[in-house]
């Protein structure tokens, strides 16, 4: 029998009991059943033969636009990685490194209102993930405590609550909306590319700081990671769609009813993340060692295995 064959014999019971309580009900078992074999059991078979051949701490970059499932996917990888391969798997997602809401109101008094809003380069705590991953690198690993964010309260959580992690990691993803973007050119960034930036942002200070973060800081943190694995959005306007499926479930989940998003809130809130979404299509349908071409009915179209 292939070692495919086996792995999925294993891990197949798991990974349908998963998405079963991740409430994933718009597809058929069928349909299931092919994305476990087709997609996410070669792309783990990748994952184990990168970790072998670098043989110490892999660190992977997971990213795509606003609601195309990075997490949901990383968090299935985990499941065939640690149930099949045996691997220590931690899962980050760069959300937990939002600046608090405190941090960002200063931000958005000193440098530019829009910076209140989380979501853009300079709203994360990039000095905490490069610290959580030198933690890694070290010879004599001790235990860390990384931060948790609350979406609904559009906070960071009390340290009290922060994820524990005892023992090094042979798999580190992290994951999010911008990891691996590059900074644009001075010449792109004064046209506005849609009417926040156009009307908020009329002096480009907010733009110019988010390029000039990922120039320096975002530059030297995605310089830590080995590869990238990219799911590309069919176009722009299914992050919106998508978003929307997003906060809906955020409304049925959350116990707090204050900071879950509108119709016309969401609309604006996309507009934040627009010219990094599309300039990671660009970048990263060039650099990603993986990408997974996404349709608009969220189901993976085609793998490209790259490097």
């Amino acid at each position: 029998m292939k070692e495919t064959e086996v792995c999925f014999l294993k891990v197949k019971n798991d990974y349908l009991k998963f998405l079963d309580k991740e409430k994933i009900f718009d597809k058929s078992k069928a349909v299931k059943i092919k994305s476990l074999k087709k997609t996410y059991i070669p792309i783990s078979f990748w994952i184990e033969d990168k970790y072998i051949k670098k043989g110490k701490t892999l660190f992977l970059g997971f990213s795509g636009g606003q609601g195309s499932g990075k997490t949901t996917v990383a968090k299935i990888l985990k499941i065939i990685l640690k149930k099949f391969f045996k691997r220590k798997i931690y899962i980050s997602s760069i959300d937990d490194f939002y600046k608090t809401l405190e941090d960002r109101n200063k931000m958005s008094h000193t440098i530019h209102p829009l910076f209140k809003t989380r979501g853009v380069p300079g709203t994360h705590d990039i000095n905490l993930i490069e610290k959580f991953f030198y933690f890694i690198k070290k010879k004599r690993f001790k235990k860390i405590k990384l931060p948790k964010f609350d979406k609904s309260i559009d906070d960071r959580l009390k340290k009290k609550y922060w994820f524990n992690i005892k023992e090094r990691p042979e798999i580190v993803i992290l994951e999010g909306w911008c990891v691996g973007v590059q900074p644009q050119s001075n010449f792109l960034i004064k046209k506005p590319i849609n009417t926040l930036e156009k009307y908020e942002d009329q002096e480009l200070m907010w733009r110019k700081y988010v390029n000039e973060k990922l120039r320096r800081e975002y530059k030297k943190l995605f310089a830590l990671i080995d590869c990238y694995i990219f799911m590309k959005i069919p176009n722009f306007n299914m992050v919106f769609k998508w978003r929307l499926l997003q906060e809906n479930k955020l409304k049925k989940k959350s116990q707090f009813k204050k900071k879950i998003m509108s119709y016309k809130e969401i609309k604006r809130f996309i507009m934040f993340y627009q010219r990094i979404t599309l300039q990671m299509v660009k970048d990263l349908s060039k650099s990603a060692s993986i990408i997974m071409l996404l349709k608009k009915n969220h189901e993976i179209k085609k793998i490209l295995f790259r490097f």
